[in-house]
């Protein structure tokens, strides 16, 4: 099989595995034991806070464990909006954000908070000035991805965070997509909340953190004590040391993952030029990450193209994993412009340093056969 659908999850890296094992073995006691084997495993823990918030030029007590990027964007947005009520109920996003951060502003339209959904360009990225325009004097958070889990649009982070410090408001950043695959820097871009899972970084499945801003207000001090671990059961440490060992071993390919992302996506490009007309790459400008690379088709919807390459041996995805199951077109084509009929005509192909461009020949063999058809049933 042809795994082209690594935005949804990867499989654990042999470096993850081993420390899982070697944790699980020699690190299994209970960080809230007092005797030595608790001791062992709760100092194996404050290391690997250690190294994440290092991986991120953060603050090790900022690093709150999480079940992964879901729980990590629930929690710090109910943190957040629960602190600051007193002060305003406006909240500023957008329509490409994952269904866990939609979910979660949303609940809150129950209890009188207003929501301002962004418009983004046909590349899917947010206008500053667009984002200056909404924000209002009782706006309390802005909840902004850095990378798209769909279309792969880069965010301009850094200026988001700029701007809302200025005017004092919580800057939440979904960066489940992107960490371990682009730099970020908590202090430089300003990020007050920011989320990671870890099985989008070769780790186990079930682990992630939510990263809280310091700071001396009583409202942050209140919301880290919210957080803390040992309010939510025994830690999972076997999962956090291979979720640190895999997030670090991201970090030494960084460079080089990108720029074989970059040579994956540029080859794609020439050879989708074979089937113009028919298939077109989404949002491929140059503030996106070339290791999602969203496609839509000319009347061909694109749930019947993954399982055409699924019978070929090619996983591909139509969407978010979160979202495959709905019948509702995806949110993120209709915010870029695309009709609901085009947005169902979509599919989503993801890569990895193992991805190489005859796998992409082998897709596009099975393009050509679909294409073949269509034109034949014309």
């Amino acid at each position: 099989m042809i795994y082209l659908d690594y935005a949804s999850t990867t499989p654990m890296s042999k470096e993850s595995i081993q420390a899982y094992h070697t944790a699980a073995t020699s690190y299994y006691g209970n960080t809230n034991s007092l005797h030595m084997v608790g001791t062992q495993a709760d100092d194996l823990l404050s290391l690997c806070r250690h190294q994440l918030a290092s991986l991120i030029n953060g603050e090790q007590q900022a690093i709150y464990f999480t079940s992964g990027g879901t729980e990590s964007n629930v929690l710090a947005i109910r943190s957040l909006l629960h602190y600051t009520e007193h002060r305003g109920k406006h909240i500023i996003t957008t329509s490409l954000e994952h269904s866990s951060v939609l979910q979660a502003l949303s609940s809150f339209q129950e209890v009188e908070y207003t929501i301002t959904y962004l418009p983004v360009t046909k590349d899917g990225v947010v206008s500053i000035e667009a984002l200056q325009d909404a924000i209002q004097d009782d706006t309390v958070l802005v909840a902004i991805q850095h990378v798209n889990h769909e279309l792969g649009s880069i965010q301009p982070v850094y200026d988001i965070g700029q701007l809302l410090k200025k005017r004092d408001i919580w800057f939440h950043c979904d960066c489940v997509q992107s960490f371990g695959k682009l730099p970020i820097n908590v202090k430089e871009a300003n990020i007050d909340s920011l989320s990671v899972s870890s099985h989008k970084l070769y780790g186990p499945k079930g682990v992630g953190f939510v990263y809280i801003q310091p700071s001396s207000s009583k409202a942050s001090a209140s919301l880290t004590h919210f957080l803390t671990e040992s309010h939510r059961g025994t830690v999972n440490v076997p999962g956090i040391a291979a979720f640190t060992t895999a997030a670090e071993h991201a970090y030494t390919q960084l460079k080089q993952a990108y720029n074989h992302f970059e040579h994956l996506k540029s080859y794609l490009l020439i050879r989708i030029k074979e089937l113009q007309g028919f298939v077109e790459m989404e949002a491929a400008s140059s503030a996106h990450f070339p290791g999602i690379i969203g496609l839509t088709f000319r009347n061909v919807q694109g749930q019947y193209v993954m399982l055409q390459c699924n019978r070929h041996n090619i996983a591909v995805a139509t969407g978010s994993a979160c979202t495959v199951h709905k019948q509702a077109p995806l949110r993120s084509l209709l915010a870029i412009g695309k009709s609901p009929e085009q947005a169902k005509n979509f599919i989503r192909i993801s890569f990895s340093l193992h991805t190489t461009t005859k796998d992409l020949d082998e897709l596009m063999n099975v393009l050509h056969l679909l294409h073949k058809e269509i034109m034949k049933e014309r």
